[in-house]
């Protein structure tokens, strides 16, 4: 099927049938490549080592216009002279090309497709998509329809008329969201389609892609390109963390985030400049690989299979190549080499992982829910925190009380400390016993060992303060307590390691032990005379580190605040005051609420952040050395070591004097000077658009590819991409606002048969939509869709005993009973080795590898899975309970409505016939047989309306059945 292509229609040309290239010349790019590639390149194409006669086919410099001892290959204008077609028409088995055991030959329409090239001038081109795109012309209309309709003139085409406004209203909603419309907006868009068909399809695409829903449906064919899933994959296939990698890609579209920054986060978020938590949850892009925990498994292979995995997808994702083809041998179609291979994955080499064995849980990061809840959180602390520093008459007042009741206190004022030490005493008995000066008197100016005393202010009361850890040593502590009458002050004291006190030059404790310092482990009183009184302590340190303890008990002001109280209030300074001022407002009764409301919220937060959601990450270390792997042996060490590097056909990246990292790659990669990129993006968002690409072969742009259909479009929108910015919704709504896109998808039997793959794109196409859209709409007709970005993977209802295989450790699958159970399908649980059933029949990947282009298989399976898999039955119950209350109450109203809901038009008068007799006889069946009423409303979480009979809403479910079974439900059209 790959090859009924533009190649079939072109040599249908030749034998006279009028067909899509009868204008054409003959070219070595899009005719004569794609068949030497299949039946010649494997002897006589890039691989050197496989390479037969030294001679090489698809280049002009190969050899084929090279005189070998009076035989030519290629003689321009000469066929019947050129030694290729002599040895593709030979009746000699052993002159035959190519040979017999080879399997391969070429058709008679084939070989003539040869002569007439040759006949031509046998002119070669370098390969069409590795040649820098350039725009060919400046449209003046709609660049798409330009060179479409330019196209379809040549043939003698017309575009198709455009389709139906119900039909593009639902086809622009499940394209840009993935979520066909209500019936209201469909209403509203026959309104303003009926006006102005081209502003109506813009307002629709401006509001779609405004929507929420639209990272989510753009995420789904991304997350297939980079083999995005929730499980290891390998071996015992447990879960791993990277679903905030998939929230950060919803929110990146979401964002119309540029797709060079876009790739640049993924390849190299880790490295980027001040990286922040986003990118580095992007960089979990380069952990979504496969690995193994399996424990008899080789390290070393491991390293060598990720690395071919990491080429292989980089090359896949974002090149739209086949680079991965060169692990073991030079490429035989492209000119990649082993050695380009090897070069590639060295820009991987730096990535911190375990080879074998389990991974780690990640790096704790505040994103999404998390993030706006403490966002939210900081924002209420700080407009509470500002009540708590702004003063009000009511606080000054009660302040003035206060400064009065603390004047008139009997309470100590503690001043601040001063510091000095440490002294060296040669053992701890000596420094314990030696008097190093203070205890004599306190002297501020006096210098002690060549140490002088400082101020510490920092040293607060009612902590541990460590001082150091100087061993075999002493410090000196002194503060002045002032005390308004004569009292006594009791003190909790610790001390690492021996301590002793004075009070007024007179020693009141000393002990010696070796402990670590601590609450409460001396216990002191101090008779304090009437004014000032000078307290010093000694701490000794045996060894490790010193430090102290200190509680004055029923004393709670700061030093500083005590002392600026301590001046008379009519001596304050400015400074004082404040500092007065601002202390009283942290213990105001006034602002107590207040408090204690930053002081829950702050708790709150902290208990956030403790229990963060955590993402693998790429974290860089020294890169591994990477080595040629001879055939692709991980045993043989033989090769030599090469550095990152790109494919050397394509240029080089200059690092200077560094060694090329990830993000040197990322930045070839969206460079305009890379020829691969842009059109290998362009072409896939064409394929989500029209349902095939310009160029067929979506994952593959190299020789083994399709020639595009429409190469001066393709060329332009890949240029037209980079040069607005990388700018992905601008390419969409070009493609949106063009009358191609708004083409009817009827096919006329003149179509059929002279363009059955639709590559002119004279018309629309119709497909199945995705695995996940067919549940998410049926969910959503339903009216039990929950929307919501983000978050960890759901698991929707899946048949008991599909994971009894699953071992190492063996597990059970519980579904979700609260509303993840009826989360969109990108949010399922996305277990490799047993993708969930329901996705696995509308054929999702299972994301071991880069899955460019799903199949779309139509299968009775799947007619089973839509009429009976729970989410299906519990959707269409829902659906059914819709239909009764806002349809209407006589059944042709009742079924206009439900089929306007699910295909946003009304039914005709066949349909409405058919879905009203099935209704009346099973509401016959069921109200005779309550029992399977009652049971098939009861299939779910969901719990069945008490206001509705079971009979009816039994057999509306029927219907809805029914209905969501119609081949036109899940088919965009």
């Amino acid at each position: 099927m790959k090859r009924l292509t533009a190649l079939f229609v072109l040599l249908s040309t030749i034998v006279g049938n009028n067909a899509l290239f009868a204008k054409d010349k003959i070219l070595f790019n899009r005719d004569i490549r794609p068949l030497l590639s299949e039946n010649c390149f494997a002897c006589h194409g890039p691989d050197e080592h496989e390479r037969k006669a030294k001679l090489r086919l698809d280049i002009k410099e190969g050899g084929g216009f090279e005189d070998r001892d009076g035989v030519v290959a290629i003689i321009p204008n000469d066929p019947e002279n050129s030694e290729l077609v002599a040895r593709i028409i030979s009746d000699d088995e052993d002159e035959l090309m190519p040979p017999k055991k080879s399997g391969k030959k070429l058709s008679p329409e084939e070989i003539s497709l040869v002569k007439e090239w040759i006949k031509q001038g046998a002119e070669y081109e370098g390969h069409w998509s590795f040649n820098k795109p350039a725009k060919s012309v400046e449209p003046t209309i709609n660049p798409i329809d330009h060179f479409i309709e330019t196209r379809l003139k040549a043939q003698e085409l017309n575009l198709s008329d455009p389709a139906a406004a119900h039909t593009l209203i639902r086809r622009i909603s499940l394209d840009l969201t993935g979520i066909a419309p209500t019936s209201e907006e469909a209403k509203t868009f026959q309104a303003e389609y009926n006006k102005d068909p081209k502003t109506a399809m813009q307002n629709a695409a401006n509001r779609l892609m405004a929507s929420p829903r639209y990272g989510e449906r753009m995420a789904i064919f991304w997350l297939d390109l980079v083999r995005y899933a929730d499980s290891i994959g390998y071996h015992s296939d447990t879960n791993m963390n990277v679903y905030l990698y998939r929230e950060w890609v919803i929110n990146s579209f979401n964002a119309n985030q540029r797709f060079d920054q876009f790739t640049k986060d993924q390849i190299a978020g880790d490295l980027l400049p001040n990286s922040t938590d986003e990118q580095k949850v992007a960089s979990g892009y380069n952990r979504l690989l496969q690995t193994t925990e399996e424990g008899g498994a080789q390290p070393k292979e491991y390293v060598a299979i990720y690395a071919a995995d990491r080429v292989r997808n980089i090359s896949g994702a974002w090149l739209g190549g086949t680079l991965g083809c060169a692990q073991c041998h030079d490429h035989k179609y492209d000119p990649y080499t082993t050695k380009d291979f090897y070069s590639m994955a060295a820009f991987f080499a730096d990535i911190k992982e375990t080879a074998v064995g389990k991974r780690e849980a990640g790096m704790a990061v505040a994103t999404g829910q998390y993030k706006k809840r403490i966002e939210d959180l900081d924002n209420r602390v700080a407009e509470l925190t500002k009540l708590t520093t702004v003063s009000s008459p009511e606080i000054a007042a009660a302040q003035a009380k206060w400064e009065k009741s603390v004047g008139s206190s009997t309470k100590p004022l503690l001043a601040k400390w001063h510091m000095i030490g440490p002294l060296p005493g040669g053992d701890p008995t000596n420094a314990f016993n030696k008097e190093f000066g203070p205890e004599k008197g306190i002297d501020p100016k006096a210098v002690i060992g060549g140490k002088k005393w400082q101020d510490r202010p920092d040293l607060t009361d009612g902590k541990v303060h460590n001082l150091g850890s100087a061993a075999n040593s002493a410090w000196y502590l002194y503060r002045l307590i002032k005390a308004p009458q004569a009292t006594q002050l009791p003190l909790s004291l610790g001390s690492d390691d021996g301590i002793k006190i004075w009070l007024n030059g007179k020693e009141l404790l000393k002990n010696n032990p070796g402990r670590a310092a601590a609450p409460d482990q001396e216990k002191v009183t101090l008779e304090l005379k009437e004014g000032n009184n000078q307290f010093l302590m000694k701490i000794i340190n045996h060894g490790g580190g010193g430090g102290f303890y200190f509680k004055a008990k029923g004393n709670d002001l700061p030093p500083n605040i005590a002392k600026a109280l301590s001046v008379d209030i009519n001596e304050r300074n400015d400074a004082q005051k404040k500092e007065i001022a601002d202390y009283y407002l942290t213990i105001s009764p006034t602002l107590a609420q207040t408090r204690s409301q930053i002081s829950n919220l702050q708790k709150e937060k902290g208990e956030l952040q403790k229990n963060l959601p955590k993402t693998l990450v790429s974290v860089s270390m020294k890169p591994r050395d990477m080595r040629v792997l001879p055939r692709g042996n991980w045993l043989d060490d033989s090769g030599q070591i090469v550095q990152p590097a790109i494919p050397e056909f394509l240029g080089k990246i200059e690092p200077g004097d560094n060694r090329a990292n990830r993000l040197d790659l990322a930045n070839w990669i969206v460079s305009p000077n890379n020829p691969l990129t842009s059109r290998a993006f362009v072409n896939r968002l064409w394929k989500i658009f029209f349902g095939l690409g310009i160029s067929s072969n979506v994952d593959d742009l190299g020789s083994q590819g399709q020639w595009p259909s429409h190469p001066k479009l393709l060329d332009w929108l890949a240029v037209e991409f980079v040069e607005n910015g990388w700018d992905i919704q601008h390419i969409i709504k070009m493609i949106i606002s063009s009358k191609a896109y708004s083409q009817s998808s009827l096919v006329s039997p003149q179509m059929r048969e002279n363009d059955p793959l639709n590559l002119l794109f004279a018309r629309q196409s119709r497909f199945r939509v995705d695995a996940e859209m067919v549940r998410d709409n049926a969910l959503f007709v339903g009216g039990i869709l929950t929307e919501r970005i983000g978050g960890r993977s759901a698991k929707p209802y899946q048949p008991a005993g599909y994971w009894r295989h699953m071992n190492f450790p063996a597990r059970k699958y519980a579904h979700d009973n609260n509303e993840n159970q009826y989360r969109r399908g990108l949010y399922t649980h996305w277990q490799r080795s047993f993708l969930h059933p329901s996705l696995l029949a509308f054929d999702a990947p299972n994301r071991e590898e880069c899955t460019a282009e799903r199949p779309r298989s139509n299968t009775p399976l799947q007619a089973l899975v839509l009429l009976n898999d729970i989410t299906y039955v519990e959707s269409a119950r829902s659906f059914a309970e819709r239909i009764i209350r806002e349809g209407g109450k006589d059944s042709k109203s009742r079924i206009n409505w439900a089929l306007t809901a699910a295909l946003s038009r009304e039914g005709n008068e066949k349909e409405i016939k058919i879905l009203s007799e099935l209704q009346t006889k099973q509401l016959t069946r069921y109200t005779a047989d309550a029992n399977a009423a009652n049971e098939l409303n009861t299939v779910g979480i969901k719990v069945p309306p008490k206001d509705i009979p079971p009979a009816e809403l039994a057999s509306w479910t029927t219907v809805a059945r029914t209905i969501l079974n119609l081949h036109e439900t899940i088919t965009r059209q």
